[in-house]
C-alpha cells in the first residue's frame, strides 16, 4: 500500500478543502469518511471518502448518485476512473483529473444538504 500514499494524501487533501461544515468521522491511513452532522454512521449521511485497497485507491463521491446530473460534463478520462455509480479509482497520481475531480467534489458537496433533505423527506412518507 506504500505505493498508494501519494496517491492517498492527494485524493485527502481534496476532501480536507471541503469538509467545512461535516464531520470527519474517519481519518487514517486506510481512509477518510466526511459525513453530514447529526447524520453519522447513516448511510443517507455519508458524503465523501477514500480508502486504500490493494490495487487502487478509491474516492467515494454520493452527490454524484444522488444527482446524477453532476457527471453530465464529466471527461472521457474522468469516465474512466468511474467504477459505480459514485466511486472513483487511481493508482497514480493524475493532476489535471485530481483538478476536475476537485471541481466535481466541490459541486456535489455544496448540494449535499439538498441530496439529504430530499432522502429525508423520502424517508418520512
Amino acid at each position: 500500500m506504500a505505493e498508494f500514499d501519494a496517491v492517498h494524501d492527494r485524493l485527502k487533501a481534496i476532501l480536507k478543502r471541503h469538509r467545512n461544515g461535516l464531520a470527519v468521522t474517519r481519518d487514517g491511513p486506510g481512509g477518510m469518511t466526511l459525513e453530514m452532522p447529526g447524520y453519522e454512521g447513516k448511510p443517507w449521511g455519508y458524503v465523501a471518502g477514500t480508502r486504500v485497497l490493494k490495487r487502487y485507491v478509491s474516492f467515494y463521491l454520493m452527490g454524484v448518485y444522488g444527482q446524477p446530473d453532476l457527471l453530465q460534463s464529466l471527461s472521457p478520462e474522468l469516465r474512466r476512473r468511474m467504477q459505480g455509480k459514485a466511486c472513483f479509482n487511481f493508482a497514480k497520481v493524475d493532476e489535471p483529473i485530481f483538478a476536475e475531480l476537485e471541481a466535481l467534489a466541490a459541486k456535489a458537496i455544496a448540494r449535499q444538504p439538498e441530496i439529504l433533505a430530499a432522502l429525508t423527506d423520502r424517508s418520512r412518507r
